[in-house]
């Protein structure tokens, strides 16, 4: 037992733990595992390193690719020094700080590269910071982002770097990292091939995340191999990665809408559910989904446009869970019904002819005349009041007399609209009958 006069050795500290995935990094570009896309030999990585002319780059992915450990290794494999920072943490202050340093370093003979995460974060004074570091060879900037930098950064930033897409670990690159973990481990995991994939699944394509996850697994004390449900009760699914307000809300609403557009009632649900477990906002979708029905529906299905309103009142009465089975049903009925965008292109022509046409008045004639004065300059002149021709149609002119009378809505052969076609052909022909010479 030691006192305060005991002049003995100190006990030696406990080692410290280090999280697997620390433990796993990679030591070299080659043992990256995923992206050959980026890091192939024909990739463009693999043809800057060959050429041996790195450039500034964005590495634009999801959480767990192996952005920063990419940066790193790049750094490494040029002999530049590796400055890694966050623009969640760092201000103007610190980034004078770090190009200070840099400018001294390049004095001596020595390149930085600056590795900056969640570079979307940086406000536009703060990337336009960057730039002429980045011209005088001052930084080699790599920055990472989860969101679509053609949205999120300054488009000077983008001109003077490329900008490279990581993507989220295959189901093969996940059993290639779980099989890495086990032999640092040195064991296998307490689980069976059921259980084994589902495992992977939960880590939904994020490396770092499935590490941890194995992690867990192999500290368990089991006896035999763990099955699909016994693995679901020891441990949550991970949340699926969804931000209502970022690149993933506007991804996944875009193949909802396609997949309605296409008539494809199984792809439909199944946006429609990845859209609600992430969180999305009910109403959202039904807005979303009424808007379907007036683009990609149409005339073609007058009905489905109601059917959709229909729904989503009957979600308000309802609430969740039970009211979004209404918006399902609405999903299909539009998936299955026929579709026209003929009304919708119309509509766009007219706008587009609003704009060039400015301000030209109607034509005198369908113009009403409630003084005498306008009788004198000729509004109301020569109008035909439809109920008293032939067939209920004058086919007089109503578009200003300075345009040539354009063909803004063309139904198409489907549905309902196949109708409306029969009867704008048939006032196009009455219409060409009655022209005036």
């Amino acid at each position: 037992m030691s006192d305060l006069f005991d002049t003995g050795s100190p006990d030696p500290a406990p080692p410290v733990h280090r999280p697997l995935a620390d433990r796993l990094r990679p030591q070299t570009l080659a043992e990256v595992i995923g992206q050959e896309q980026v890091l192939g030999p024909d990739a463009p990585l693999g043809v800057m390193l060959a050429s041996g002319s790195l450039s500034s780059l964005i590495f634009w992915g999801p959480p767990g690719v192996g952005k920063t450990t990419i940066a790193r290794l790049l750094a490494q494999e040029t002999d530049l020094h590796f400055v890694q920072i966050s623009a969640i943490f760092t201000g103007v202050p610190d980034l004078k700080k770090v190009f200070e340093a840099a400018k001294i370093r390049r004095q001596n003979g020595q390149g930085t590269l600056l590795f900056v995460d969640e570079i979307h974060r940086f406000n536009k004074a703060q990337q336009d910071g960057f730039l002429p570091h980045m011209e005088d060879g001052t930084i080699l900037l790599v920055g990472a982002t989860t969101e679509n930098p053609s949205f999120e950064l300054n488009a000077a930033v983008l001109s003077r770097a490329q900008v490279l897409v990581l993507e989220r670990l295959s189901p093969a690159d996940l059993e290639r990292l779980t099989q890495r973990a086990e032999q640092e481990l040195d064991r296998g995991l307490p689980l069976d091939s059921a259980a084994r994939g589902a495992l992977q699944e939960m880590a939904d394509g994020d490396g770092r995340a499935l590490l941890n996850l194995i992690e867990q697994v192999a500290a368990w004390k089991v006896d035999g191999p763990l099955d699909t449900d016994a693995l679901s009760t020891r441990l949550m699914r991970r949340a699926a990665k969804y931000d209502k307000s970022g690149d993933e809300h506007y991804n996944l609403i875009s193949a909802l809408h396609k997949s309605v557009r296409g008539s494809d009632p199984d792809a439909a649900l199944y946006w429609f559910a990845r859209m609600l477990t992430g969180g999305e906002d009910p109403r959202y979708l039904a807005r979303r989904i009424t808007r379907m029905a007036v683009e990609d529906i149409g005339l073609a299905d007058p009905q489905a446009q109601a059917i959709c309103l229909q729904s989503w009142e009957t979600y308000e009465r309802l609430g969740s869970p039970e009211g979004e089975l209404a918006l399902a049903q609405a999903l299909v009925y539009l998936a299955l019904a026929p579709k026209s965008n003929g009304a919708y292109v119309g509509y766009k022509a007219a706008m587009r002819l609003a704009k060039q046409s400015g301000s030209e008045p109607p034509p005198k004639h369908i113009l009403n005349a409630p003084t005498s004065l306008m009788k004198d300059q000729g509004y109301g002149s020569g109008y035909a009041y439809d109920h008293d021709a032939e067939d209920g149609f004058s086919g007089q002119n109503y578009f200003p007399e300075s345009i040539s009378r354009p063909v803004l809505y063309q139904p198409v052969e489907r549905g309902f609209e196949r109708e409306l076609k029969k009867r704008l052909d048939y006032f196009a022909k009455l219409r060409s009958q009655r022209k005036p010479d």
